[in-house]
C-alpha cells in the first residue's frame, strides 16, 4: 500500500511543487465554487440555457483568439511573475462580481464584460501556469506532476461545487464570488514562498522576430510533428462540443432531472470524485501513448452519451463518475505527451495551442450546445457531447495509429531528444 502511494505522489517531494499544490488546492475550491455560482446566476436572471452558452463563449472567446500570443508570452516571460499578475487581476475580478450580485445590482451585459475580461487573464495565465511545472519539478518528474496536477484541478471539482450548494443555499450566490477572490490570495503567498534558485528556469526565447513571426513559427513546428498536431486535432473536437458541462449540466439538471442549484452541483461533485480517482490511478503510470489517448476518449463519450439515457439522478450520478473518471485521463494524457513531446522553447506556444483547444472552443460549442439543449432538450445536449468524444476518438484511431505500432512518449525519451537538440544547437553555434 505504502508503494502504491508513493509512486502516485513522488513529485510532491519537490518543495516548490508542494507549495504551488497546496496554494492551487485552495484556490482552485473557489474556482469550481465561482463556476457553479456563474452558470446558475445565469440561469436565474435569464432562465435560458443560450444565454448560458453565450457567457461561456465570452469568457473563452479570448483565449480562441489570443491564446497563442499567450503562449509567445509564456515563452519570453519570467513565469513566476506572470502568474504573480495574473491571479491576481482574476482574483479583483472575483471581488467585483460578487460585490455586484451582493448589492442586488448584477445585470446580464455586466456578466458579459467580466466574463470576457477573465477570458484575456486565462490567455495568459493557462500556457504560463502548465509550462511552470517543468520549471518547478524537472523533466524526470513532469509526466506525475501533470497527473497529479489534473487530480488536483478534479479535487476542486468535487469539492468546490459541494461548498457552493451549501453557501448558494444559506447565503446567496454572491458569496461564492468572493469566497473564491480571498482563494486566490493562497496562490500569491505560494508563489512569493517560492525558492527561486531551486525553479529549472528553460532558456527563453531571444529571437529578435516579432511576435506574430514568433507565433508562426509555433504553428509551423505543430504541423511538422504528428504526436502534437494530431493530439490537438482530438482536444480540439472533444473541448468544442464535449467539455461544454457548464453548459449542459445545469439545464438538465434543472430541466431534466427538475433539481436546484444544489441538485447541478452534485452532478459536477460527482464527476470530479470520479476524475479525481481516475487521476490517482493514472498518476503512477510513466509512459504516455497514443493507444491510451484513444481509449480514454472512446470510453469518456461512451458514458457520457448514456448519460443522456438516465431516467433519475442516481443512474445519472453513476455513468458521470465514469465519465469523470475518463476524461481526466484523456486531458492528463494528451496534456503530458504534448508537454514531453514539445522542445522547452516551443512548450508554451504548443500549450497555448492546447488551452485554445481545450477552452477556445468554447466560445463555438457553448451556443452550440446551449441551442440543442434549449430546443431539443437537454438530453440531446449531452449526447452530441457524448458522440462528439466518440468521434474525436475514431479521428485519434485512424491518425495516429498509421504505424505499426502506437507512439508512445516517455520521460526518458524526451530527455535523449531534447539532450540531441542542445548538442546539434552547440555544433550550429
Amino acid at each position: 500500500m505504502k508503494n502504491f502511494w508513493s509512486s502516485r505522489f513522488y513529485s510532491l517531494k519537490v518543495k516548490n511543487y508542494r507549495i504551488y499544490y497546496i496554494s492551487q488546492m485552495i484556490s482552485l475550491c473557489g474556482t469550481w465554487m465561482q463556476t457553479i455560482g456563474q452558470d446558475w446566476l445565469v440561469l436565474k436572471i435569464t432562465g435560458s440555457a443560450t444565454q448560458l452558452g453565450i457567457v461561456s463563449a465570452f469568457q473563452f472567446l479570448p483565449v480562441l483568439l489570443l491564446g497563442p500570443f499567450g503562449g509567445v508570452i509564456a515563452d519570453r516571460f519570467d513565469k513566476r511573475k506572470v502568474l504573480l499578475f495574473t491571479q491576481s487581476v482574476a482574483g479583483i475580478l472575483a471581488l467585483i462580481l460578487g460585490i455586484l450580485v451582493v448589492t442586488n445590482s448584477v445585470q446580464i451585459w455586466m456578466i458579459y464584460v467580466l466574463a470576457l475580461c477573465l477570458g484575456l487573464v486565462n490567455t495568459i495565465n493557462a500556457p504560463s501556469q502548465q509550462t511552470f511545472v517543468p520549471e518547478m519539478v524537472g523533466r524526470e518528474n513532469l509526466s506525475n506532476a501533470v497527473r497529479l496536477f489534473s487530480v488536483l484541478v478534479n479535487v476542486g471539482r468535487a469539492v468546490g461545487p459541494a461548498i457552493a450548494g451549501i453557501v448558494i443555499a444559506s447565503f446567496g450566490i454572491g458569496d461564492c464570488f468572493i469566497i473564491n477572490a480571498i482563494s486566490y490570495i493562497a496562490v500569491i503567498i505560494g508563489l512569493s514562498m517560492m525558492d527561486v534558485k531551486e525553479l529549472q528556469t528553460t532558456s527563453k526565447t531571444k529571437s529578435k522576430k516579432g511576435g506574430g513571426s514568433q507565433l508562426m513559427e509555433g504553428f509551423r513546428y505543430v504541423k511538422n510533428n504528428p504526436v502534437l498536431l494530431n493530439t490537438l486535432l482530438m482536444m480540439t473536437i472533444i473541448g468544442t462540443l464535449t467539455f461544454e458541462f457548464s453548459v449542459s449540466l445545469p439545464v438538465f439538471a434543472k430541466f431534466s432531472l427538475g433539481g436546484d442549484a444544489s441538485t447541478y452541483a452534485f452532478l459536477v461533485t460527482v464527476m470530479g470524485t470520479g476524475s479525481i480517482v481516475g487521476g490517482i490511478l493514472m498518476a503512477g503510470r510513466k509512459k504516455a501513448s497514443t493507444h491510451m489517448l484513444v481509449v480514454s476518449a472512446l470510453l469518456f463519450g461512451i458514458f457520457f452519451t448514456l448519460v443522456s439515457l438516465m431516467p433519475n439522478i442516481y443512474f445519472a450520478s453513476i455513468l458521470l463518475f465514469l465519465t469523470g473518471l475518463f476524461s481526466t485521463n484523456f486531458i492528463a494524457l494528451g496534456n503530458t505527451m504534448l508537454q514531453l513531446e514539445s522542445k522547452p522553447e516551443m512548450r508554451g506556444r504548443v500549450m497555448s495551442l492546447w488551452s485554445m483547444a481545450f477552452m477556445g472552443s468554447t466560445p463555438i460549442g457553448g451556443p452550440i450546445i446551449g441551442w440543442i439543449s434549449e430546443y431539443a432538450g437537454p438530453r440531446f445536449g449531452i449526447a452530441t457531447g457524448g458522440i462528439a468524444a466518440i468521434i474525436a476518438a475514431g479521428v485519434g484511431s485512424m491518425v495516429l495509429f498509421k504505424k505499426d505500432k502506437p507512439l508512445t512518449v516517455t520521460p526518458e525519451v524526451e530527455i535523449a531528444t531534447e539532450e540531441a537538440y542542445m548538442s546539434s544547437r552547440r555544433l550550429k553555434d
